[in-house]
């Protein structure tokens, strides 16, 4: 299995900065697409933004321009950096991968528990 655990999340005000980090670690034989997504209360999960392995990126047309995803593959860790964050951005931010934990088995999507982030003055 693989775990995923997500760190840096808190209160921020708006126009500030706060950057999130995911540690992937557990029987990791690949890692293939890494993802941040969010989902507040009573709404659907969206995705904010995806890197793939080599480092290819998509974002939501709402977050372009002030997020930022990144990933180091030697730490299995995708970070984002959140610049000029606002209210709406408020939610509980989500890390996933898409990994296999063997050559011959298939691509799973993993995801972690989840990490806080308030946008208020």
């Amino acid at each position: 299995q693989v775990q995923l655990v997500e760190s840096g999340g808190g209160l921020v005000q708006p126009g500030g900065s706060l950057r999130l980090s995911c540690a992937a670690s557990g029987s990791i034989f690949s890692i293939y697409v890494m993802g941040w997504y969010r989902q507040a209360p009573g709404k659907q999960r969206e995705l904010v933004a995806r890197i793939s392995f080599h480092g290819r990126t998509n974002y939501a047309d709402s977050v372009k321009g002030r997020f930022t995803i990144s990933r180091d593959n030697a730490k299995n860790t995708v970070y984002l950096q959140m610049n000029s964050p606002q209210p709406e951005d408020t939610s509980v931010y989500l890390c996933n991968a898409d990994a296999k934990t063997s050559n011959s088995g298939y691509v799973n999507t993993y995801w972690g528990q989840g990490t806080q982030v308030a946008v208020s003055s």
